[in-house]
């Protein structure tokens, strides 16, 4: 991915991409989050998975700036929060609107722009050149034209991805990137991903957990408590302890290993209980 780099700030070549120490956080009714130490490093690729409930949404918004902590510390690019969210680019789970409101690609991929002009300010050429080049790498430029309402869930993914990308991010997160998409649609938004991780530091939430053990660098279950430790192994204890119930990890032949080796397998998780994937 070329990089703009006009008036680009200098971060510290040492810091991390993200460091979270000792963090509580949550919302009137209690914490969700308790006690999590996490440290990203810069173009690592991390796969978050965790029950419903467990605070993995409540984690992005923290290190978007969204929610306060009630105890701990964030930086980001080794700067405080308010700072440091200038260089994450965000993508949300859901994403609602009007079918027929008449927008088309391009203008939703300029919507990256507005952080960087203000509002009232006309697009630049270098704002136009940016959402140019953002388009062009998620393999939308050609239907630029095209009204978002009438794509596929799978293309306006992309576009999603696409304004994200043009706020010239050094981190992007996404929440459940394909949860609406059938799973070749799925792997394609996987693989995308994979090529900008060449580029950009990259957090994943997903319950899809044969994509994260396929295309993630690192893996952490996440419920309440954080269970990462900053390598590509997620093993049988980490899954009961994140899921709280017993599991089992059934191979299944995918070529890139994630989970531990151990006498059932790897990477298909199944509950006992219930008797379906966890997440």
């Amino acid at each position: 991915m070329e990089r703009f780099l006009i008036g680009a700030e200098p971060v510290i070549p040492t810091a991390a991409a993200i460091h979270v120490s000792h963090l509580w956080a949550g919302y009137e009714t209690g914490s969700v989050l308790e006690d999590i130490n996490l440290t990203v490093q810069r173009l690592d690729f991390i796969g978050l998975i965790g029950p419903n409930g467990g605070g993995k949404t409540t984690l992005l918004k923290v290190l978007l700036g969204l929610l306060p902590p009630t105890r701990g510390e964030v930086r980001i690019m080794g700067k405080p929060v308010r700072e440091g969210r200038k260089h994450i680019g965000y993508v949300p789970q859901v994403v609602a609107f009007d079918h027929d409101f008449p927008v088309n690609v391009w203008d939703v991929a300029r919507m990256g722009r507005l952080g960087r002009r203000g509002l009232f300010r006309r697009y630049s050429s270098r704002d136009d050149a940016v959402a140019e080049q953002a388009l062009r790498q998620v393999e939308m430029w050609e239907l630029r034209t095209r009204p978002i309402g009438e794509l596929s869930g799978g293309q306006r993914q992309r576009v999603y991805i696409a304004r994200a990308l043009a706020t010239e991010p050094d981190i992007l997160l996404l929440d459940e990137p394909t949860a609406s998409v059938d799973p070749k649609i799925s792997t394609s938004i996987y693989e995308l991903l994979q090529r900008l991780n060449d580029h950009v530091t990259i957090v994943l939430i997903s319950h899809d957990m044969s994509a994260v053990s396929s295309y993630v660098k690192t893996v952490g279950c996440l419920n309440r408590h954080l269970f990462y430790h900053e390598d590509r192994y997620l093993t049988p204890e980490m899954l009961e302890l994140a899921y709280q119930c017993p599991i089992d990890l059934i191979a299944h032949g995918a070529p890139h290993r994630v989970f531990a080796p151990h006498p059932f397998g790897d990477e298909v998780v199944h509950d006992h209980d219930h008797g379906g994937a966890v997440g």
